[in-house]
C-alpha cells in the first residue's frame, strides 16, 4: 500500500482538465509558478497530498492553517477548460519521488484529466537575476511525453529539449506519460541555484499562459513582484527552521 495519499476535501468535476506540478526544484520555479496561478485565477483548494514523510509543519497563510502539499483546482478560458494545480514549497525526500509520480499519475487518470505540465529550472551559473526578462524567457525551452504533446510544443512555437537528463518528480512524470502513452509536459527555464528565481517562473508561466490559457492570465504582476515573491520564499524557509532545505531544493538536478 502507497505511503502517499491524496485526500480529496471537496469534490469537484475536473475531468479533462489541466494539472500543473507545483512542487519546487532549481530556483524553486514550480513552486512560485503554482502559487501564481492559483492566486490570479482564484482556485480552490480541493485536496491535499499526505505522507508520513512530508515536513511536520503547518503552513499558516492568512491565519489559515494548511498542509505542505496542496491541491487547487477551477475554471479556466471561461468555464471551457479546468486547471488542477498542485502546490509544494517543500522537495520530497527522494525516496518518496517515483511513488509520489506514480500516485499522482493514477490520481490524474482516474479522473480523466488531459495534461500534465511540469515547470522545472535548468541550473545556471549566473549569480544574479538577469536584469533583462528577454534573457531568460529565450531559453525556456519543453519536451513532451507523446507525440500529441510534442506537436502541441511545436504549435505554439516553444522550443523542444533535444537532448539531456531530466531528474526528479519531472522525470518519473515525463516516464510515467510515456509509458502510459498520457500527455505530460515539462516546460524549462534557466533558473539560478541560489535564489528563489521568480523571473524564471515568470517565464515558465508565459509559456503555461500561452498554451492552456489562450494568452488571458495577466503575466505582468508577476514580472513587477519577483523581487518581493524571492524574498518571501526565503523568509518562509528561515521562519520554518529550514534554512538548509531551501539550499537542497534549488541545487543542481538537472543537465542539459
Amino acid at each position: 500500500m502507497s505511503n502517499i495519499r491524496i485526500i480529496e476535501i471537496e469534490e469537484m468535476n475536473i475531468r479533462g482538465a489541466y494539472v500543473v506540478d507545483g512542487f519546487p526544484s532549481i530556483g524553486l520555479v514550480g513552486s512560485i509558478v503554482a502559487n501564481y496561478l492559483v492566486n490570479s485565477l482564484g482556485l480552490r483548494q480541493i485536496g491535499v497530498v499526505d505522507s508520513d514523510t512530508f515536513p511536520a509543519v503547518s503552513m499558516i497563510k492568512n491565519g489559515i492553517p494548511t498542509s505542505p502539499v496542496r491541491v487547487y483546482a477551477g475554471e479556466i478560458n471561461k468555464g471551457r477548460d479546468r486547471l488542477v494545480v498542485f502546490v509544494s514549497e517543500f522537495q520530497p525526500i527522494p525516496q518518496d519521488i517515483k511513488e509520489l509520480g506514480k500516485v499522482i499519475m493514477d490520481w490524474v487518470e482516474d479522473h480523466k484529466c488531459r495534461m500534465i505540465i511540469s515547470p522545472e529550472g535548468i541550473s545556471t551559473k549566473q549569480s544574479n537575476p538577469p536584469a533583462d526578462m528577454k534573457d531568460v524567457i529565450s531559453h525556456v525551452m519543453a519536451v513532451g511525453s507523446t507525440v500529441e504533446a510534442r506537436e502541441m510544443l511545436t504549435t505554439n512555437e516553444i522550443p523542444i529539449f533535444e537532448a539531456g537528463v531530466i531528474v526528479g518528480l519531472s522525470g518519473v512524470l515525463l516516464n510515467e506519460g510515456f509509458n502510459r502513452l498520457f500527455d505530460v509536459i515539462t516546460i524549462l527555464s534557466e533558473a539560478s541555484t541560489e535564489f528563489p528565481d521568480a523571473r524564471a517562473a515568470a517565464a515558465v508561466t508565459m509559456a503555461i499562459n500561452k498554451l492552456v490559457l489562450e494568452g488571458s492570465l495577466d503575466i505582468e504582476p508577476l514580472l513587477q513582484e519577483a523581487e518581493s515573491i524571492e524574498n518571501s520564499l526565503k523568509e518562509m524557509y528561515e521562519r520554518a527552521g529550514k534554512e538548509d532545505e531551501l539550499r537542497k531544493v534549488t541545487a543542481p538536478g538537472m543537465y542539459g
